[in-house]
């Protein structure tokens, strides 16, 4: 008899109740204490961070001998990394102090940490000065030049607007507007004052009083001061407001994927397995609590560093692939040991492959790979994210969540709950699970396709800082391994468990299937147009569409499809034998597909 709708949502309204009503009776006060301290504390040192512009793991590194009459002692005392102290001679030759001020003249020890130094020093002077000069009524004399940044594609040409006036040095806005000397507009990029006469040893006095070093040009705020002190975008500060997100996460998942592993020590899960309610409807009745924990979590965190709903938005895909992953692992462990190992594992790498491209969200499309991305964006200040590039970097992770949920609901059941199997061999259970009929296979290529993506993205961004005549090759072989493992994998765990019949016909099927499966889903990653990523090398590699240039446009259909299915019946062949001949057979399909992707992109140039 089939169950309504109404009734699946009672039953996971009742079991998601259960479970907080049970999770809550297992915390003691003092664990719930200890763990309200520590995020608080979090978010303490998260928000202290913020305040001050970052993390400064350089405080009071260096040590400046300078009076306390002297014009430097003030930038030095404001400077983080520098530290005043008492101007002595003899402290300088002992390394107790890596710069020295006095009469005027600027010592610094003949070290490497001497040198560093002096350039920190510098850069307080300089700093010093800019804070004076913004102070000043006539801003067009503190800051003759307007410089205006606007950042292209590195394939691109300089834009219009930016022109050079006979090597006099003139600068003109973005909007192809320029001026004088009067500030507002471009201007001719002159030292100012005397600061461009000072020597190294502290030369002349500067406009403000603070003697400048070594011709500094005063940098100015809003896109005003000297071209050599535009520094490349990197957002830090949003940086560290994005990792806050991920923190909670790691609490979350631990808690969820000992209740999960709960259900499988002493057959304590059987009760819900004999219950009138589907392994569904169980698995999302004891998901819920923690996938709602996230969610105000995740609000939490994004009122408290100033994100909006896009950022709760791109990071529900993260908390679900997290929930999603340990609940897969929760299955396959044997012992909370093995699972502590997984979640571990599953936390360390998704931690990862979210907050390392996010590094590079100012820099390059592949960091859009990454849904912290998208959060990083929404944190810095005249920044906004497409809906496309939020597509693009949110789908995946969310099919990828799906997909894990739905293999680890196949193995919910007696038989594989309360045995002890290894991993490995729980995963093909999971896998062999979602095919029962040959069309099954074509819908679980077709569902692979989430994870291929996201593999292959990761390679991307791994390989991206290589040399582009090393890296391509390699990838269309990582691109070939990829794939053939995603078409043949469940194709072997269906043979290997006896679901179809080991002959050559069933196998040609299933491997034609498999690889029709995978063709179809492949079109979806036609979402790698929109942000640019095949505008890369190593992008048109993994994504330009296949065949181009090489068949006519019916080709450019075919040709992918004969591929598909020639290399995963090719596998299928051999996993219908034994693992010996499945191994075999999938190197000779890696071979062929690396053969194909090395031609296709030959002749694309």
């Amino acid at each position: 008899m089939t169950r309504s709708l109404r009734e699946h949502l009672s039953a996971i309204r009742r079991i998601a109740r259960w479970e907080i009503e049970r999770s809550a009776g297992i915390v003691d006060r003092r664990t719930a204490a200890l763990g309200a301290v520590a995020l608080l504390l979090a978010g303490a040192v998260v928000g202290a961070g913020a305040m001050a512009g970052g993390v400064s793991l350089d405080r009071d590194i260096y040590r400046v001998g300078v009076a306390e009459d002297s014009p430097y002692h003030g930038p030095v005392e404001r400077s983080v990394a520098l530290e005043a102290t008492r101007p002595d001679p003899d402290a300088l030759r002992a390394g107790d102090v890596d710069v020295l001020v006095t009469d005027g003249r600027v010592r610094i020890a003949d070290t490497p940490k001497g040198r560093a130094a002096l350039s920190e020093f510098r850069s307080a002077v300089r700093s010093a000065n800019v804070e004076l000069m913004r102070t000043q009524e006539n801003g067009s004399a503190a800051f003759p030049v307007v410089v205006v940044l606007q950042y292209v594609s590195r394939s691109s040409g300089l834009p219009d607007a930016v022109t050079d006036d006979d090597g006099g040095g003139g600068i003109s806005g973005g909007d192809g507007g320029d001026s004088g000397g009067d500030g507002s507009g471009g201007g001719t990029a002159t030292p100012t004052g005397d600061d461009s006469d000072a020597a190294a040893d502290g030369g002349s006095s500067g406009p403000l009083g603070v003697p400048g070093l070594g011709g500094i040009n005063p940098l100015g705020s809003g896109g005003s001061g000297s071209p050599a002190e535009i520094q490349p975008p990197f957002p830090f500060g949003s940086l560290v407001l994005a990792f806050a997100f991920l923190v909670p996460m790691n609490f979350v998942v631990q808690a969820y994927g000992s209740t999960m592993l709960n259900e499988r020590i002493n057959r304590r899960g059987e009760l819900l397995l004999v219950a009138p309610v589907s392994p569904a409807d169980i698995v999302a009745g004891k998901t819920l609590p923690y996938l709602g924990a996230m969610i105000v979590l995740t609000a939490l965190v994004a009122l408290g560093v100033g994100g909006s709903l896009v950022s709760v938005a791109a990071v529900l895909p993260i908390a679900l692939v997290f929930l999603a992953a340990t609940f897969a692992g929760a299955m396959f462990a044997r012992s909370f040991k093995e699972l502590t190992f997984v979640t571990v594992t599953v936390s360390v790498f998704l931690t990862a492959y979210t907050f390392v491209p996010a590094i590079f969200a100012n820099v390059t499309p592949i960091a859009l790979i990454s849904p912290l991305t998208v959060v990083v964006r929404d944190l810095q200040p005249l920044q906004s994210v497409t809906p496309d590039a939020f597509l693009f970097a949110t789908a995946p992770f969310t099919l990828c969540a799906g997909v894990l949920f739905l293999l680890g609901v196949g193995i919910y059941r007696e038989e594989d709950l309360f045995t002890q199997r290894p991993v490995p061999l729980k995963f093909l259970d999971a896998l062999d699970a979602r095919v029962s009929r040959p069309r099954d296979v074509a819908i679980l290529s077709g569902l692979s396709i989430p994870f291929v993506f996201v593999a292959e993205l990761l390679a991307i961004a791994v390989l991206f800082a290589l040399p582009v005549s090393l890296t391509i090759p390699l990838l269309l072989f990582v691109v070939a391994l990829i794939e053939e493992v995603a078409k043949s994998l469940h194709v072997y765990a269906a043979f290997e468990s006896g679901t179809f019949a080991g002959t050559r016909r069933v196998a040609l099927v299933l491997g034609a299937l498999s690889g029709l499966g995978f063709f179809v889903g492949e079109k979806f990653t036609a979402v790698a147009q929109v942000v640019g990523l095949p505008e890369l090398a190593l992008g048109q590699a993994a994504f330009a569409p296949a065949g181009i240039g090489l068949f006519s446009a019916a080709g450019l259909l075919v040709a992918p499809l004969v591929l598909h299915v020639t290399t995963a019946s090719l596998t299928a062949l051999g996993a219908k034998r034994d693992l010996r001949w499945y191994a075999l057979a999938f190197a000779g399909s890696v071979v062929l597909h690396t053969a194909y992707n090395l031609t296709v992109v030959s002749r694309l140039g």
